[in-house]
């Protein structure tokens, strides 16, 4: 869920209570041949390029993709938050020995997505759980079993990700193999962002920021065991991943040097 567009109309576990969500509609608006999902107000919570179904047409959904500069070829990835599908499809597409699975806790959502944002039939290699992510997470069947996690767990009010604790990071980390590698989206211009960062320092063995874009997205790329970080490598992965997908790998080296600065 990222950035906002004034133009546009539009089993749990035992530790913790029960939870009966009750969720905001979905909408959809469309504008200049791209179709936007919105929950009920202007915040985007997805696009897709109706010509370009499988591309991701904003920027930080490109940049969700970073971890391709350390891992070439993943076994298993999964989505947190289906959004309007993009990363999901995305990387079903990209990586064709790969199993996808993304877990989503809305069936509207799900349901809009096979319906109007082209959503594959799930098959032997993607797999779409209606489910809780914390509860995904949490699930010992899960664990150590990822090479990629992307986190987008976003409402209809914006307010940060809904899910946002050092324990929801820690799962997430027990999720991944040992070269595993998260990402995540966050408002770097929310009281939230602080928070989150804290949350994923105390999970995680590194996390880099890449700049913020649109109205306030920033992706932290989160890693299990801490990077080797050879700027010349990246760069040469960089140009094999614009080379092979268009996606604008180079600026994600830029960046990565970027965050580290910035944290300094």
């Amino acid at each position: 869920m990222l950035i906002k567009r004034k133009s546009i109309e539009q089993a749990e576990s035992s530790r913790r209570p029960a939870r009966k969500p009750k969720f905001a509609p979905v909408t959809l608006s469309e504008q200049d041949g791209v179709r936007y999902l919105h929950f009920g107000t202007e915040w985007v919570q997805g696009a897709m390029r109706i010509r370009k179904p499988d591309w991701p047409e904003l920027e930080y959904a490109q940049q969700m993709m970073a971890w391709m500069l350390f891992i070439a070829s993943p076994r298993r990835i999964a989505q947190l938050g289906l959004g309007a599908a993009t990363l999901t499809k995305y990387c079903y597409r990209q990586f064709p020995e790969a199993q996808v699975s993304a877990v989503e806790l809305n069936p509207s959502v799900i349901a809009i997505c096979n319906s109007m944002f082209k959503l594959p039939p799930e098959d032997e290699r993607l797999n779409v759980l209606e489910m809780d992510a914390m509860d995904f997470v949490e699930d010992p069947d899960n664990h150590g079993a990822f090479d990629v996690l992307q986190c987008d767990l976003y409402d209809a009010t914006a307010k940060g990700p809904v899910l946002d604790t050092p324990e929801f990071y820690s799962a997430c980390n027990a999720c991944l193999a040992p070269h595993g590698i998260m990402t995540v989206n966050l408002f770097g211009d929310h009281p939230s962002f602080n928070k989150n960062i804290k949350a994923m320092k105390f999970a995680f063995d590194y996390v880099i920021c890449l700049p913020e874009v649109h109205d306030g997205n920033v992706v932290a790329l989160c890693f299990k065991t801490r990077p080797q970080l050879d700027n010349a490598a990246l760069a040469e992965r960089a140009a094999q991943i614009v080379a092979a997908t268009k996606l604008p790998a180079k600026s994600w080296v830029k960046g990565i040097a970027a965050g580290i600065e910035a944290a300094r």
